[in-house]
C-alpha cells in the first residue's frame, strides 16, 4: 500500500546522495560551503521523511508506502521496499541524528572536511536503506554498505587507535555478515525447491516453513550476525573500542542507529524466518541479555574514561531491548522498540556532550574534571536531562521503555526479569557517580576555571534530544500507537508459526519431505 501516490521512500532512502554529489562539486578548502551545504541537506531530508510519519495510518499491520521494482527479474530479485510500525520509529530516528550529527562536528572536524560530510551522508542512506528493504539481497547491500563510511570515520578522523578500532569494528561485523549470506542464499534455494520460484522476497518467504533440522543452522546464522551488530555479550569487545575512537558524529550514529540494526533484524528478520528456532534459542538470548546488563554496567561502574563509561552503558541498555523483545508480548516487544529510540537519544545526547566537554579540555578523564557546574550551568543542565533519561527517571523517555520492558519480562521471564532489575540500579550509580565527580566536585583545577558555556550552536544541537526526553515520558501514547499494530501481527503470526511447527513434532511430520509437501500444498491453496 502507498498511500502517497508517489515513491516517497525512495526519495526519503536515495535524497542524500544528491548532497553528496553537490559536496563532491565543492572546492575542499570552502570548509564552511561544504558544512552549511551538508546541513541543508540533513535538514531538507529531515523535512521530506516527515510525510511518513504524518501519513502513516495506525491500525494496520502490513507495509505501507509499498514501492516494487523487478530488479533481475529471472534471480527473483526486485527493488522492495516499504515500512511499517516497527521501522517506522527508527527511520524517523535516522533522519533526526543526521543534521544533529552535521551541527556537532562543525568546528570538531577540521580535516578533511568535505570527506567527512560526505561520509556522513553516504551512512544516511545505507542505513535508511537497510531499514526499509523488503527484499533480502537488497538488504544485504545496505547492510555492507554501512560498514565502509562507519569505517572511514572511525579510521580516519578518530583518536589515535582509529586504525585498530577501525579494523576490529569492520572484521566482527564483516564476518557475521558473511554467515547471514550463506543463510539467505540457502532461503532462496529451499523456496525454490518447495515452490518452483527463485525469489528473495522477504514476505514471500515468511511463508515458508522450514524444516526444523535446517531451521536453527539458519537461524544460528542469522543470530550470529545481528547478535554482533546490537551487540550482545561475549560479541561487544568491538563496541567500546569503537566508541572512543569514533568522533563524535560516529558515535552518536553508531549509540542512536546502528545497533539498533541488530535489534530490528531480529524483529525484522530472524524471528519470523525462523520462529520454531528462534523459541528454543530464547533462554540462551536472555541469559546473554542479562549477562550483558549487569556486566556492562559493572564494567561502566569502573570507568575513568567518560565516553567508554557510556560506551559500557550500551551495552548494557542494548541488554534491555533484547530481554523486552524475546519477552514475546506486547509490554515486552514495544517496550524493547520504544527503548531503541530512548537509547538513541539519551545517548546520543550523552555523547555529544563528553564531545563538547572534549573540544575545551583535550581529555574526557573523570579525573581531570571537578565543579564544572560551576562554569558551565547550562552543559550541567542538559547533562543532568540526558543523565536522568538514562537512568529512567520517571517523567522521561527512559522510564517508559524500561518500566515496558520489566513489565513484559516478570510476565514471560520472570527470573530473568529480576535478575534485569538490577541494571537499573547499577545505572543509576555508574551515571551519577560520574555526574557528581565532573560537575559537583571542588573546582581546583585552574584549566577548568576558565572553560566557557555552551554557544548557540552546542545548545541547538542538544535542544532537540532535551525536548523528546521529555515528550515521550510524558505522551508516549502517540509513538505507542504507530507500533501497535504491527507488533501485534509480529506476535500472533509468531505464536502461529511456532505451534504450527510444535503440531508437527508431536505428529511425527518433521521430516523435510513432509514440510515440503505442505508447504506446496498451501501454497497451491493460496
Amino acid at each position: 500500500m502507498n498511500q502517497l501516490g508517489f515513491p516517497i521512500i525512495s526519495l526519503v532512502a536515495f535524497f542524500p546522495i544528491f548532497g553528496v554529489l553537490i559536496l563532491m562539486l565543492i572546492d575542499k578548502k570552502a570548509e564552511d560551503t561544504l558544512r552549511g551545504t551538508a546541513m541543508v541537506f540533513a535538514l531538507i531530508e529531515f523535512f521530506i521523511s516527515l510525510p511518513l510519519l504524518f501519513s502513516f495510518q495506525n491500525g494496520i499491520a502490513g507495509m505501507q508506502f509499498v514501492e516494487r521494482y523487478n530488479w533481475i527479474k529471472s534471480a527473483g530479485l526486485s527493488y522492495y521496499v516499504g515500512i511499517d510500525g516497527i521501522s517506522l520509529w527508527i527511520v524517523m530516528l535516522t533522519t533526526f541524528l543526521t543534521p544533529i550529527c552535521v551541527l556537532c562536528s562543525w568546528t570538531y572536524i577540521q580535516k578533511r572536511v568535505k570527506e567527512f560530510m560526505i561520509c556522513l551522508l553516504l551512512l544516511e542512506t545505507a542505513m535508511l536503506g537497510a531499514l526499509v528493504s523488503l527484499d533480502l539481497i537488497l538488504f544485504y547491500v545496505f547492510w555492507e554498505l554501512m560498514l565502509i563510511p562507519m569505517y572511514l570515520l572511525i579510521g580516519v578522523w578518530g583518536g589515535d587507535n582509529r586504525i585498530y578500532a577501525a579494523v576490529k569494528f569492520f572484521i566482527y561485523t564483516a564476518a557475521g555478515s558473511v554467515f547471514m549470506l550463506l543463510s539467505i542464499f540457502y532461503l532462496y534455494y529451499l523456496n525454490y525447491k518447495t515452490t518452483g520460484v527463485f525469489t528473495f522476497d522477504l514476505l514471500e518467504l515468511y511463508k515458508l516453513n522450514i524444516p526444523v533440522s535446517v531451521q536453527f543452522w539458519l537461524c544460528t546464522a542469522f543470530f550470529v550476525s545481528f547478535a554482533i551488530k546490537v551487540p550482545m555479550f561475549p560479541l561487544h569487545t568491538w563496541l567500546p573500542d569503537a566508541h572512543v575512537q569514533a568522533p563524535t558524529a560516529g558515535s552518536v550514529i553508531l549509540a542512536g542507529v546502528l545497533l539498533k540494526m541488530g535489534t530490528y533484524g531480529f524483529m525484522r528478520f530472524a524471528i519470523p524466518l525462523f520462529p520454531y528456532a528462534t523459541k528454543q534459542f530464547t533462554p540462551v538470548i536472555a541469559t546473554l541479555a542479562v549477562i550483558g546488563i549487569i556486566y556492562g554496567a559493572l564494567v561502566a561502574l569502573i570507568q575513568p574514561d567518560m565516553k567508554k563509561l557510556v560506551a559500557y552503558s550500551s551495552v548494557s541498555h542494548l541488554g534491555y531491548v533484547m530481554l523486552g523483545i524475546f519477552a514475546f508480548n506486547m509490554q515486552g516487544v514495544e517496550g524493547g522498540l520504544y527503548q531503541m529510540l530512548n537509547h538513541g537519544i539519551s545517548t546520543g545526547a550523552l555523547f555529544l556532550i563528553v564531545g563538547m566537554l572534549y573540544e575545551r579540555r583535550h581529555t574526557r578523564m573523570i579525573k581531570d574534571f571537578g565543579g564544572i557546574a560551576r562554569v558551565m550551568p547550562i552543559y550541567a543542565t542538559f547533562f543532568m536531562i540526558a543523565t536522568l533519561s538514562s537512568i529512567a527517571v520517571p517523567g522521561t523517555n527512559g522510564f517508559v521503555g524500561e518500566f515496558m520492558i520489566l513489565v513484559g519480562a516478570f510476565r514471560s521471564l520472570p527470573v530473568y526479569a529480576i535478575f534485569a532489575t538490577s541494571g537499573a540500579i547499577l545505572g543509576a550509580l555508574y551515571m551519577l557517580w560520574m555526574y557528581q565527580r565532573v560537575m559537583f566536585q571542588p573546582l581546583d583545577k585552574e584549566e577548568n576555571k576558565v572553560l566557557k558555556d555552551l554557544n548557540l550552536r552546542e545548545i541547538v544541537t542538544l535542544l532537540p534530544l532535551a525536548v523528546l526526553v521529555f515528550v515521550m515520558g510524558f505522551f508516549p501514547g502517540y509513538f505507542l500507537r504507530k507500533m501497535d499494530a504491527s507488533c501485534e501481527y509480529f506476535l500472533k503470526n509468531y505464536q502461529q508459526k511456532v505451534a504450527f511447527y510444535e503440531k508437527g513434532l508431536e505428529d511425527g511430520t518433521s521430516r523435510i519431505e513432509t514440510v515440503l509437501e505442505e508447504n506446496n500444498l498451501r501454497r497451491t491453496l493460496d
